[in-house]
């Protein structure tokens, strides 16, 4: 029989159930501000399906529903596996998980990273994941120290100028 005589599911038929987002094979460090930013999102998320499913007559709905419906599942999971880290228990003068970091590379540029929990990176901000290559290189290094940051584009050379808690 030629494909083209077979049904195939419309757009609106597949989207029921969708593929769970994937989740990280890593231990789910968080801190307490990466805590809080998992429960926020998920309120704001059933939030969000609890106004969708009011009108959940409209068929145009369904694929909405369902994304939320797999970002609820994803943050519920994050949420469950959560890990908190007591920072105030971390070492201290050390780079650990939450520390925050100031170094400077070989031209003397400084720059400050924050190690944190892969939901609560934004290395853009400088929140780093734990399990990053620049987190990675970081860790248990101490003021003075020189560490290498090992990159695709290149090695880089950095040295530690402070290791401190987060504020607050």
């Amino acid at each position: 029989m030629s494909r083209a005589f077979v049904k195939e599911p419309d757009g609106d038929e597949s989207a029921g159930e969708l593929q769970d987002l994937p989740l990280s094979p890593h231990a789910n460090y968080v801190t307490p501000t990466g805590l809080a930013q998992l429960e926020a999102r998920l309120a704001a998320l059933e939030a969000e399906r609890k106004a969708l499913t009011v009108k959940s007559g409209d068929l145009a709905s369904r694929p909405a529903l369902a994304r939320l419906a797999r970002e609820i599942r994803y943050f519920e999971a994050r949420i469950a596996s959560a890990i908190l880290v007591d920072l105030a228990g971390q070492p201290a003068g050390r780079a650990a998980f939450g520390a925050v970091v100031r170094v400077a590379d070989e031209e003397d540029r400084r720059r400050e990273f924050q190690i944190v929990g892969e939901d609560e990176a934004e290395p853009e901000h400088g929140k780093v994941s734990w399990v990053s290559p620049l987190a990675r290189a970081l860790q248990d290094a101490e003021v003075g120290d020189i560490v290498t940051w090992r990159r695709p584009s290149g090695d880089v050379e950095l040295e530690i100028l402070e290791v401190r808690r987060p504020e607050g």
